[in-house]
């Protein structure tokens, strides 16, 4: 039988407060590299975004629709959410918004009827040329803080970090799978 301790026993385990972290915390997320890609994602993201949503009321699923298909000419929404990392339902989405705004056409697939395909209207492609030459410029703006002899090393990490990243995301697929 466990013999009961006192509050003023001073060998007794104190209780943190619940809100307190432990002070040798196994995760800081300040340094944790999932998180610090994704602050810099996200930033980068809404920089941009408040160009494009002030002067075309757009958001970041439709600007990622929009340059996918200014980029790729015709595409399925599948093609579209698989190459902007976008899922289907958001990709579904922001193709409805565009089409109401008619910056995007939809015409049915030939090849399986199950799905459109997606293109530009002159509208949409006068938008994306329109916008081009901002975000490239902003870009090299936020690129340019890259020492210029660092620049080839960070592209190499970078290509190293996305390639890893889909390795470990079809990993995950595979076990979530299996189960």
């Amino acid at each position: 039988m466990a013999t009961p301790v006192s509050p003023s026993d001073s060998s007794a385990p104190k209780a943190a407060p619940a809100n307190a972290a432990p002070a040798d915390a196994a995760l800081k997320l300040e340094e944790f590299l999932p998180y610090r890609l994704n602050v810099v994602a996200s930033l980068a993201s809404q920089a941009l975004s408040k160009v494009y949503a002030k002067r075309y009321g757009i958001g970041v699923p439709e600007w990622r629709v929009l340059v996918t298909l200014g980029q790729y000419g015709v595409m399925t929404g599948k093609a579209v959410g698989a190459h902007s990392h976008m899922h289907k339902t958001k990709v579904s989405r922001a193709v409805a918004l565009l089409e109401q705004r008619q910056l995007v056409a939809r015409r049915a697939n030939d090849a399986d009827m199950r799905e459109s395909l997606l293109s530009l209207t002159e509208t949409g492609r006068g938008v994306y040329d329109d916008l081009v030459p901002i975000a490239v410029d902003f870009a090299h703006r936020l690129g340019e803080v890259i020492d210029p002899a660092d620049r080839a090393a960070f592209e190499r990490a970078l290509r190293k970090l996305t390639d890893r990243s889909a390795e470990l995301a079809a990993e995950a697929a595979l076990h979530r799978n299996d189960t």
